[in-house]
């Protein structure tokens, strides 16, 4: 997308990215905590400091949830309608994707969405997901420490839990508290205009990172005063303690001021998101998007996903062409909004956000099989395949992200990308 974005989707395109994409294979490096290992991250963070990098925010959700947005297909048909006839292999696809017959879930789980940004949350989701597509605080903190060890000067790292919502009214509900949290947070980081801040989402939480690249656009927006208006009229309708209209107007005001970040450069990592909303490059500094793919096709087209019925539903299982929930959780999926209120307000934004609606569409947009998002940079890395895990231990190649085994590999292609003194 380019910039003056003005919330619009994504393209689902087969194009070849060209010098958007790089290919790469996992190498762990040294071992973490090993004097090599520290030395390496130390290094990398002395390029971060150079580059003026004051605060560093990992971002995630629930990893035991509605990952594929399953419900949203079965309520616009899926098996309940008959549109599986004829495909062969989709209902073994589908119940691949439910929650319920995934094996990702378990009954027992302790934490669901919404979920909630506090240390009490944190501490129970470490402990049921530990590295699960969590960004655990163990994880953070040695991120922390090991960027600047030895050295004077200090990178905070933080993280945010979003609330897990994933359909779109809980994506912009989720942009406009975090872009409030991300306010406060910055505030006791004694920012100026030369500085920057690094955002790492995995997920779905690069979602909401999108819309708020759109939200954050120093261009012209036709639609950004609407998005505020439609969440101002469900938060109106649905009256909650934890939110008013009064803090989203002033939030408003201070986006189209420009300080609600203080002039800060917003630089924008995601892990496993898949394509749908766009980004408007306007609103953000750097962007990097992570994908762990395998070039499995044989028609040279090393860029796109394999999305072939019905060899797709016993390839899952095994990661064999990658992170499937980056691949299937496009336009058309989602959880389904819980009250009448909602349903109205997601109807209102999907109308801005997302003209692809009903079970066939979703099968279109899949079966395009894009792996890269239309803006920044985007690294196709097969991080290999974990065959003697469990759904829920590998999330169908999605929990490959957030491990401290890789935190090595990500920081140093995120700084390659953003800040070596080639980028700058």
């Amino acid at each position: 997308m380019p910039s003056e974005n003005n919330f619009q989707h994504s393209h689902y395109s087969k194009s070849d990215p060209g010098a958007r994409v790089g290919y790469r294979t996992f190498q762990p490096g040294a071992a973490p905590d090993s004097p090599a290992w520290g030395q390496a991250m130390a290094g990398l963070g002395g390029h971060m400091v150079q580059s003026r990098v004051k605060g560093i925010l990992f971002f995630n959700g629930l990893p035991f949830m509605d990952l594929f947005g399953a419900a949203r297909l079965d309520e616009v048909g899926g098996l309940k309608r008959g549109y599986s006839r004829g495909i062969s292999g989709l209902e073994s696809l589908l119940a691949l994707l439910r929650p319920a017959t995934n094996g990702i879930c378990r009954p027992e789980d302790s934490i669901h969405p919404p979920a909630a940004n506090d240390e009490p949350t944190h501490q129970r989701l470490d402990v049921l997901a530990q590295e699960i597509g969590n960004f655990s605080s163990s994880y953070v903190r040695k991120f922390e420490l090991a960027l600047t060890q030895g050295s004077d000067q200090s990178i905070p790292c933080g993280r945010y839990l979003w609330s897990s919502i994933n359909h779109h009214v809980g994506r912009v509900e989720a942009a406009m508290h975090f872009l409030m949290f991300l306010r406060n947070w910055v505030s006791g980081l004694n920012l100026t205009r030369d500085d920057r801040l690094l955002l790492v989402g995995h997920g779905h939480a690069g979602q909401v990172l999108a819309l708020l690249s759109n939200i954050l656009t120093k261009g012209e927006s036709e639609m950004r005063a609407r998005v505020f208006e439609i969440l101002a009229k469900y938060w109106q309708a649905c009256p909650s303690a934890e939110r008013s209209v009064e803090q989203l107007e002033h939030l408003y005001g201070l986006v189209m001021d420009q300080t609600v970040l203080k002039g800060v450069t917003v630089d924008v990592v995601t892990l496993g998101t898949s394509v749908r909303y766009g980004w408007d490059t306007d609103g953000v500094g750097h962007l990097l998007h992570f994908v762990n793919h395998r070039e499995i096709r044989t028609d040279g087209k090393r860029w796109l996903a394999k999305m072939d019925l019905p060899q797709i539903a016993w390839e899952m299982p095994y990661q064999a062409g990658g992170d499937y929930v980056q691949q299937l959780a496009v336009a058309g999926t989602d959880m389904v909004p819980n009250t009448p209120e909602a349903e109205q307000a997601n109807v209102d934004f999907r109308e801005i956000f997302e003209p692809y609606d009903g079970f066939e569409r979703w099968l279109e947009c899949t079966r395009r099989a894009t792996r890269c998002a239309n803006d920044g940079q985007c690294l196709l890395v097969e991080y290999g395949v974990q065959a003697e895990e469990s759904p829920r231990q590998q999330l169908f190649g999605h929990a490959c992200y957030t491990q401290s085994r890789a935190m090595l590999f990500l920081a140093t292609e995120i700084a390659q990308a953003f800040y070596s003194q080639k980028s700058s």
